[in-house]
């Protein structure tokens, strides 16, 4: 007879499943680029669309026809540099800010008095301080989100750079281009409250079996005497950081028109900035 194999119910890939602290994405690592530009960019997921393109992949059985691709609208409004961030073998040295603020900023953090702060001497990195404009976007908000973005270059070079663009706006065509490859961080659509069925894709039971089918049959074994952090059990769902990596920019609008329906696109509304089409699709709800 057979062995039976059964594999685990869920995934060990991403462990706890925490949800996010917040409803953008924190970026704990930077690529190294040769060029003095900002390594990401703030971008509002619009919703998906599809576009009749020729399959130019030679082994593929649709080569020279014209097939569908899905693709992923983004809205980019402008982001602001507002500050400079100096680093030390990896700890935070000084900042120096913009001598203006956008107003809508007290929305998210006390604005600071004292701005006066100089370039450290000895430092081996920096990031830029940007923050976005939602009140130019029609999600209905007006809170920035504030991240730290790298920069490409020498040391110097991002310090020309960063100084140059202190306090002001940066477009996305400044940093993406069509055909660049790209990874996006992003929350995945919450869930809520939900059972071991859903949340970890466990069997249901047989339907002589009692108290119920969609649950697990037992909690572990009797010793130790504690259930083991790998048991499914139920708990909330969705709502994590997730990454998804080397997704390719199909192109990068600068005339929302071309993107845009006549009553406006659904979940969303009107695309009034810069945008980029993702191939594929992008983790997370409309507006996030």
């Amino acid at each position: 007879m057979a062995k039976a194999h059964n594999p685990r119910r869920g995934s060990m890939q991403f462990w706890p499943r925490k949800r996010a602290r917040r409803d953008y994405a924190r970026i704990r690592s930077w690529p190294v680029l040769k060029e003095a530009k900002p390594l990401g960019f703030i971008g509002y997921k619009v919703g998906m669309t599809h576009a009749m393109v020729t399959d130019n992949r030679a082994k593929a059985l649709t080569v020279g026809m014209s097939i569908q691709m899905p693709m992923t609208i983004i809205e980019c409004p402008p982001i602001t540099v507002m500050g400079i961030s100096f680093y030390k073998n990896s700890k935070k040295l000084t900042q120096i800010l913009a001598d203006q603020f956008d107003k809508n900023l007290k929305r998210k953090i006390q604005l600071p008095k004292n701005k006066k702060a100089k370039v450290p001497e000895d430092f081996d990195d920096l990031r830029i301080l940007v923050h976005s404009h939602p009140k130019l976007t029609t999600i209905g908000g007006k809170k920035p989100q504030i991240i730290e973005l790298g920069i490409g270059g020498s040391k110097e070079e991002k310090l020309a750079y960063a100084q140059e663009k202190l306090g002001k706006d940066i477009m996305v065509a400044e940093v993406f281009a069509a055909g660049n490859s790209i990874d996006i961080h992003g929350n995945t659509t919450g869930k809520g409250f939900q059972g071991v069925t859903k949340r970890y894709g466990v069997p249901l039971k047989s339907h002589k079996s009692e108290k119920g089918q969609r649950g697990i049959g037992n909690l572990g074994a009797w010793t130790p005497k504690r259930v083991d952090y790998r048991v499914a059990l139920p708990g909330k769902m969705g709502y994590h950081q997730r990454t998804e990596y080397n997704k390719q920019i199909l192109r990068v609008g600068d005339k929302p028109e071309d993107v845009n329906k006549k009553k406006g696109i659904k979940r969303y509304g009107v695309v009034k900035n810069n945008f980029i089409l993702v191939k594929g699709s992008v983790s997370g709800p409309s507006r996030r």
